[in-house]
């Protein structure tokens, strides 16, 4: 999507406002230039096309607590949840919600940064000792979701000398962070790696 570009082409006089923060230009008091027409011409083309396509997403807004059962805004009684990560039950865990409040008097309710800066506190540390000692591993670092951990680990882990062959049916957290890594990339039919895409890529690696 190349909107600087084309906003670029509908004339001089949209320049200078390229740079207005984005915000201004959700609100209903944003000033009317041509670079803000522009750019809700080619936003709004953009939204029609997706919806004619029936890819627009909704939300789903739930008014109830995590569970196996919960309410959803608009309908009547519960509804069972098969979309949920709670697979443990962890996020209605009286348990854990307990000492989650605890945790909040006592640390506070944000990091207020990155890890690597100053975001990490001895609960951390404390967890992924554990969960190296459950697992019997070396070390763990924590993630705030599984498509955070996908979506980082093959760019930290991979140079240009390496090579990533993907199942062409992995989960799209694996798929975009294979596409943000430098490595060489083959893509395989689900479950056959067999292909000749995929030796090519294999002969070409520094390491076998």
């Amino acid at each position: 999507m190349l909107l600087s570009k084309q906003l670029i082409c509908k004339g001089a006089s949209a320049r200078a406002n390229l740079y207005t923060p984005i915000a201004c230009f959700a609100s209903a008091a944003a000033p009317s230039t041509p670079a803000n027409r522009a750019f809700r011409e080619i936003i709004q083309t953009q939204l029609d096309d997706i919806q004619q396509a029936g890819t627009y997403k909704k939300e789903r807004v739930i008014v109830s607590p995590q569970a196996t059962a919960i309410n959803v805004e608009g309908s009547q009684g519960k509804i069972l949840n098969f979309c949920a990560n709670n697979y443990l039950g962890l996020a209605s865990n009286e348990e854990v919600i307990n000492f989650s409040k605890s945790a909040l008097d006592e640390y506070g309710a944000g990091l207020s940064s990155v890890r690597f800066i100053c975001g990490t506190q001895n609960i951390h540390k404390q967890l992924e000792r554990k969960l190296s000692e459950f697992h019997q591993r070396e070390d763990t670092i924590l993630y705030a979701s599984c498509f955070d951990a996908n979506a980082g680990i093959f760019e930290a882990a991979l140079t240009p000398e390496d090579a990533v062959f993907s199942d062409e049916l992995n989960h799209a957290s694996i798929i975009d962070g294979i596409r943000l890594c430098k490595a060489k990339k083959a893509r395989y039919l689900h479950r056959d790696m067999k292909g000749n895409e995929r030796w090519r890529c294999y002969g070409e690696c520094a390491f076998k």
